[in-house]
């Protein structure tokens, strides 16, 4: 593998992976378009798809999820952006114009999942429909879109994690990533003659994780025990990847005032509560059960 990389390239030496020219964005007609943003619209959509045909096999009208996708997609960026600020204000209280300017970067996935949560309550009370039962049918296509959308972290060169020579290493030019994001372990392993950090890919680790996390709700779908069990489900198997994958990345969004990383607090807690509701929700189920009558037959 090559010491000096090209701008444009990214590598993962111990895989033998060099990707050459890898574009953040494309020109149509003159107007630059980031792939960033076409890679979350793709999730999106996959992610609406996948819920919508969940729906069809829980007896719903699809056309429930088509309609609550509109307010989830708008309330969803505005809770990811809310989140981001809140957590980053001494980067935003001196610009507060800089917090409308989305092409900087600064969406907290974590926000976005807690407003679309907040505008599924809404709109279930609106509606008359079921939190939980909505809340089952549409995390497979939420997991969906948090698969398909982390690769827009790959080719911003951001969400990465400190250093590291493991397999998955990766290879990012310095001019590429944010002055910000290099954190003094990974400057330290920068080889003189070189221009480029090397580093955990912390977006392909969560990509990968919620990966799996979608095989199990589809495998488990049929087999929950409660309306909800799903969502608790996707809440603490979340959290359980974040909390592991946040305790790396460098560019963590702390608690004001502190080191602690707000977002691995939050999936540590969301863990802890969905694995406690889920065993107190079986037990109480298990206790109330109504014993079965078996009724004996005397023959003819």
């Amino acid at each position: 593998m090559q010491d000096m990389m090209g701008n444009m390239d990214i590598a993962f030496p111990n895989l033998g992976i060099y990707l050459r020219n890898v574009p953040k964005a494309f020109s149509v007609f003159g107007f630059q378009i980031a792939l960033y943003g076409v890679i979350i619209a793709v999730g999106v959509l996959g992610g609406v798809l996948l819920a919508s045909k969940v729906a069809k096999l829980e007896k719903l009208d699809s056309d429930v999820i088509w309609d609550f996708a509109i307010y989830a997609i708008i309330f969803s960026i505005i809770g990811a952006r809310v989140y981001y600020v809140v957590f980053s204000w001494d980067r935003y209280k001196d610009d507060l114009l800089g917090i409308f300017n989305l092409r900087n970067g600064g969406l907290a996935i974590y926000g976005a999942v807690i407003a679309a949560f907040l505008t599924l309550w809404v709109y279930c009370r609106k509606k008359g429909q079921s939190f939980l039962q909505l809340a089952d049918i549409c995390v497979p296509g939420l997991v969906l879109g948090q698969v398909i959308g982390r690769w827009g972290n790959f080719t911003n060169r951001e969400v990465f994690g400190e250093y590291t020579d493991s397999l998955f290493a990766m290879r990012l030019p310095t001019q590429m990533v944010r002055a910000g994001d290099i954190s003094e372990t990974i400057a330290a392993h920068m080889a003189e003659g070189t221009n480029y950090i090397q580093v955990h890919p912390t977006f392909l680790y969560e990509s990968l994780w919620n990966l799996g996390l979608l095989v199990l709700l589809l495998l488990y779908r049929r087999h929950k025990k409660f309306e909800g069990e799903q969502w608790l489900l996707y809440l603490g198997g979340y959290g359980l990847g974040r909390a592991w994958i946040e305790g790396i990345r460098t560019d963590t969004l702390f608690i004001p005032h502190t080191t602690i990383a707000v977002s691995q607090v939050l999936a540590v807690v969301l863990f802890v509560a969905a694995l406690l509701a889920d065993i107190i929700i079986r037990r109480y189920l298990q206790k109330n059960k109504t014993p079965t009558v078996r009724v004996e037959s005397d023959g003819e």
